[in-house]
């Protein structure tokens, strides 16, 4: 798709589950708050937020992709254990669900995953300044929240090197775990395989002054603004993805299972108004965040690779993070700058 914008035979419409605010620095997208105007409150702030470059609208969320902690309840209930609401009660957890043939806790196959990013937005961290333009994960509560991967690795109650990774309910459903960071799209093979046995939380939050965290991610509609047909590109956005609410129930639910973005969509969805799948549409409304617009390819792999040396012990969390950080600020100044 990248490359295609670059040609006279790019669409006029497309969409895109990467927003990069690259493409708006190049001029390939156009601007699309005159049709998001009339119902932008009914978005959420990181809806918004990822498809938005120096206060400007460049994409409408078709639906969003919540992740979230899934648990089993009997399990839990066995063990005596409560869904954790702190990050220390989440490895205590961890470490009584383990048994000789179950781990505790699945977060990717790596012992890593998305788990730095979640553990830095529940401790009042993130990774870059709301104009996103400038890296700010090496703070202080930034480090001595990605420490904690150390500690989940140091617990020997993490599941790794599993066939498949977190984003499949596998293990989960194989009951090598007790509890697993999964999305929204894993629950009907888990409610098939556990019925009506499992619950979802957010990642807990990193102190008890913290706040708890789920990621939401999703597809975006968005417009070539070098495209021959500019203005209708943007009604036929406009129309399908802000006014027709039966079309966008219908595309969630019916063609996966995803949160229609509008939050009055959603809370007409019938299979989100009840159970589990209700419990993660008021997560991602409480605790959603989403990556930057300048968050790109680039400084995920800077920032995951220190993750993983924090996580095995080979880096201190404090000089690695302010040594990445260094580094995806360049990242960023190609893009802003």
């Amino acid at each position: 798709m990248n490359s295609a914008l670059l040609t006279a035979d790019a669409p006029d419409v497309f969409e895109i589950g990467d927003f990069r605010a690259q493409n708006v620095k190049n001029g390939l997208l156009a601007p699309l708050d005159d049709i998001i105007a009339p119902v932008k409150s009914d978005y959420s702030k990181p809806a918004l937020d990822t498809a938005t470059v120096d206060g400007k609208v460049y994409g409408v969320k078709m639906m969003d992709d919540v992740m979230m902690l899934y648990y089993r309840k009997s399990l839990l209930s066995a063990a005596g254990v409560t869904p954790p609401q702190t990050f220390d009660e989440l490895v205590q957890a961890a470490a009584k669900l383990t048994t000789g043939g179950r781990k505790g806790l699945f977060i990717g196959s790596d012992g890593v995953g998305d788990i730095g990013y979640l553990l830095l937005w529940s401790n009042g961290a993130d990774l870059v300044d709301p104009a996103g333009r400038t890296a700010t994960f090496a703070s202080p509560q930034g480090a001595a929240a990605v420490a904690g991967l150390k500690r989940l690795r140091d617990s020997k109650a993490l599941l790794e090197g599993f066939t498949t990774d977190w984003a499949d309910p596998s293990a989960f459903n194989q009951n090598a775990v007790a509890m697993q960071w999964s999305g929204l799209w894993a629950m009907p093979d888990i409610k098939k395989r556990h019925g009506d046995d499992f619950g979802v939380i957010p990642w807990p939050r990193y102190t008890p002054t913290g706040t708890p965290a789920v990621r939401v991610g999703g597809w975006y509609e968005l417009v070539n603004a070098k495209g021959k047909k500019v203005e209708a590109a943007k009604k036929y956005v406009q129309w399908l993805w802000t006014q027709q609410g039966e079309l966008q129930k219908d595309w969630c639910v019916r063609y996966g299972f995803h949160v229609p973005a509008r939050k009055s969509i959603a809370a007409q969805t019938s299979e989100l108004t009840a159970g589990p799948a209700k419990d993660a549409v008021g997560l991602s409304q409480q605790y959603g965040h989403s990556f930057p617009a300048t968050w790109n390819k680039a400084t995920t792999t800077i920032f995951t690779q220190s993750l993983v040396k924090i996580a095995n012990g080979k880096a201190e969390a404090a000089a690695e993070l302010a040594a990445a950080q260094t580094k995806c600020q360049a990242e960023l100044d190609k893009q802003t700058r």
